[in-house]
């Protein structure tokens, strides 16, 4: 089982950046799909973005695309969560999430084994 704890969070301002941190425990993190979600009030848990074991390659929701930036750091089991010029609709508990080992990446919450507890992002408009 993989333990996912995420830090980072906070209220900022619309326009402000701020980075979200996943601490993994976990034994072969680099061979992991890690995705983060999200969840506003009153709505469903979506897709932000993921970041591929294999090649690194990552993929965005359409709606944080271009201001988001997921990086990893294999070396200190880490995901991260860059997020440039926010929006009041940013705002909701983020999340982190792990598949199976040399899983393949994807958009679904369903295809994610481990989360996290998530950490709070508000933005003020």
């Amino acid at each position: 089982q993989v333990q996912l704890v995420e830090s980072g969070g906070g209220l900022v301002q619309a326009g402000d950046s701020l980075r979200l941190s996943c601490a993994a425990s976990a034994r072969r993190f680099s061979m992991l799909p890690l995705a983060w979600f999200r969840q506003a009030p009153g709505k469903e848990r979506e897709f932000v973005g993921y970041s591929s074991w294999k090649g690194g390659s990552t993929y965005y929701a359409d709606s944080v695309k271009g201001r988001f930036t997921i990086s990893r750091n294999n070396a200190r089991d880490a995901v991260y969560l860059q997020m440039n010029n926010l929006l009041a609709e940013d705002s909701g508990i983020y999340y982190c999430a792990a598949g199976a080992v040399s899983g393949v990446a994807s958009s679904h919450a369903s295809d994610y084994l481990s989360w996290g507890q998530g950490t709070r992002v508000t933005v003020s408009s």
